[in-house]
């Protein structure tokens, strides 16, 4: 059963992700699908033990820079409002 979810990205990020998975013949929500697939099919304790790191310092434009996300809803909703001014 598919459930929908609402993601937010940088525009270029999901432009370049959009003809990635276009040259594939996959669309970008089954492509995201498999890509968490990748990320939660084995016990990973951190996101640089993700195979799927490799493919994206390849892909990617510089190097690859991992957000942690603030420890608390306060930080997280704080985060996310000072990021919108």
């Amino acid at each position: 059963m598919d459930t929908k979810i609402t993601l937010s990205f940088n525009k270029d990020i999901i432009n370049r992700a959009k003809d990635f998975a276009d040259q594939n013949n996959i669309s970008l929500s089954r492509l995201t699908e498999f890509l968490y697939a990748q990320m939660t099919s084995k016990n990973y304790q951190s996101l640089e033990e993700l195979p799927i790191a490799d493919w994206v310092n390849m892909v990617s434009e510089g190097e690859v820079e991992y957000k942690r996300s603030p420890s608390s809803r306060k930080a997280m909703k704080d985060e996310f409002f000072g990021s919108k001014k």
